[in-house]
């Protein structure tokens, strides 16, 4: 008669990619396709049955050994232990409440617990490839982002969108030190501060909304060298246990903070409404604005709600009076954007419209 060499309850595992979490003092693992799993932490894949190979959490896939509950528990407790109702004579005098309708129900808070559970490992987890395949994924995320960024932002001069060559080359000034600021000295330094100066002298109202790096030249530059490196946007490398869209947010805060290369956020076309007889009143409230220049906070706060709205456009496209309505049309920086709403809301009563006409504009869609 044979011997069975291999476990009726092991289980194995084969092409697929492991993603390991610790937490407390165990390592736990889940089995996933890792196509889905990217697709998953990008937001674009929502249903755990089509990233999990098999629903389970191991404490090693390899063996195919699973975590116990009582492992699980010690690491994430329950928010309420559903098991306590059902203890007993208790529960039975209010038997009426429970009933047979909802014993049906009772595996529901323990798969609600466990499939949290696995949501965090899979978002927090680190994906568990071969050095050729962990190379193939973190240059493939690499080339997502850099995509990303480049849609973006732009050359503060120009206004042309980078080439996503340039933008990877600004990552890696970051990257290689650090996450931070590159040397002084350096090439992007002395450009950065170029652009910065030049868009003061032109007396361009965005020299302080514009998304450009405030930490070297601008009147932030004070407070922000005092600042601690760590409360800096940084950037050190693509990694595996963060989404795409997450990624290119953060490398778009960091090139912007520390300027490797000259860059700004993308501006949009809004237009905005308003009738003239409100535009032509003063304003009474301040400004809820989101500078940190007291000047231009005191010159947002006095005025028409016309002098206002018109202090947050950068540039303006076209103006001019409709009927009853006084419109314009221009481009704004996104960090100025809910500023404005919020303006357009609360002088008006209302009765002012705020349309986004592009999200980011460049010079070539200009």
């Amino acid at each position: 008669m044979p011997m069975l060499q291999q476990p009726a309850n092991q289980i194995k595992l084969t092409n697929v990619s492991l993603v390991r979490y610790k937490k407390g003092k165990k390592r736990f693992e889940l089995a996933c396709y890792k196509n889905k799993l990217l697709e998953y932490r990008s937001g674009t894949e929502t249903d755990l049955d089509n990233v999990l190979q098999i629903p389970t959490i191991f404490l090693n896939a390899t063996k195919g050994e699973t975590a116990p509950n009582s492992e699980l528990v010690k690491a994430w407790p329950p928010p309420s232990q559903a098991s306590e109702p059902s203890h007993g004579g208790k529960s039975g005098g209010k038997g009426g409440k429970k009933g047979k309708g909802k014993s049906a129900d009772e595996g529901d808070p323990e798969k609600s617990w466990k499939d949290a559970i696995i949501e965090e490992i899979l978002k927090k987890g680190e994906i568990q490839v071969n050095a050729n395949e962990r190379k193939e994924l973190l240059d493939r995320m690499e080339r997502e982002i850099v995509e990303e960024v480049a849609q973006r932002l732009v050359d503060p001069q120009t206004k042309r969108v980078y080439t996503t060559g340039m933008i990877k080359k600004g990552l890696d000034v970051l990257s290689k030190q650090g996450g931070h600021a590159p040397p002084q000295d350096s090439l992007g330094h002395k450009l950065g501060k170029l652009n910065l100066g030049e868009g003061a002298r032109k007396g361009d109202k965005s020299s302080e909304t514009s998304g450009q790096a405030t930490p070297m030249t601008d009147d932030d530059s004070t407070e922000t060298a005092k600042a601690k490196k760590s409360d800096m946007p940084m950037w050190t490398g693509v990694v595996t246990t963060k989404s795409v869209k997450q990624q290119a947010l953060e490398a778009i805060r960091a090139l912007i903070a520390w300027q490797p290369i000259p860059v700004m956020r993308a501006r949009m076309r809004l237009r905005i409404t308003c009738p003239t007889n409100i535009a032509k009143q003063a304003t009474k409230s301040k400004a809820a604005s989101t500078e940190d220049d007291a000047g231009a906070e005191q010159s947002k706060s006095t005025g028409t709600i016309k002098d206002r709205i018109l202090s947050y456009i950068e540039q303006i496209e076209s103006q001019e009076i409709l009927g009853d309505d006084w419109e314009v049309i221009g481009f704004v920086e996104p960090g100025a954007f809910k500023a404005l709403g919020e303006l357009c809301s609360a002088e008006t009563k209302g009765k002012g419209r705020l349309e986004v006409l592009d999200m980011a504009v460049t010079h070539t869609d200009e």
